[in-house]
C-alpha cells in the first residue's frame, strides 16, 4: 500500500505543478485578482497535501493498521474537496462552491490527526 500513496502523491504534485503553471500563464489575465489569490492558494495546499502523501506512504510501509489510510483518504478528499472548489470558484465565480471548501479543511485536519495518531500508536 506503500507504493499506491506514494504514487498518488506523485500524481498530486505533478497536478498541482501543472495547475500553478496554468494560473501562472493561461488565467492570469482572464480572472482578477483575487480570484487568481484563491485559485492559488487551491495549488499551494493541493502541493502540501501531496507531499503529505508521501508521509502516508512512509507512515503506511512503517506503522501497520488503518490509520495511515485513513490519513490518506482524507488527504486526497481535502484536496478534492478544498482544493477543487478553490478552482472551481476561481474559474467560474460562483459564490456558491466556497461552501465545499471548509469541508476539505475538515478532511485535511481530520487527515493530520490520524496520521500523527498511527504514529503514536506505531
Amino acid at each position: 500500500m506503500d507504493r499506491v500513496w506514494f504514487a498518488l502523491g506523485t500524481l498530486a504534485a505533478l497536478s498541482a505543478v501543472a495547475l500553478g503553471a496554468f494560473a501562472a500563464h493561461a488565467i492570469r489575465q482572464r480572472v482578477s485578482g483575487d480570484s487568481l489569490a484563491v485559485f492559488e492558494t487551491g495549488v499551494r495546499y493541493q502541493m502540501y497535501h501531496a507531499l503529505a502523501l508521501f508521509a502516508v506512504a512512509y507512515a503506511a510501509q512503517r506503522w501497520h493498521g488503518a490509520l495511515p489510510a485513513w490519513a490518506g483518504g482524507l488527504f486526497l478528499a481535502g484536496m478534492l474537496l478544498f482544493s477543487g472548489s478553490l478552482y472551481a470558484l476561481s474559474l467560474s465565480g460562483v459564490r456558491a462552491l466556497g461552501a465545499i471548501t471548509p469541508f476539505g479543511g475538515i478532511a485535511f485536519l481530520a487527515g493530520w490527526i490520524c496520521l500523527g495518531a498511527a504514529a503514536l500508536r506505531g
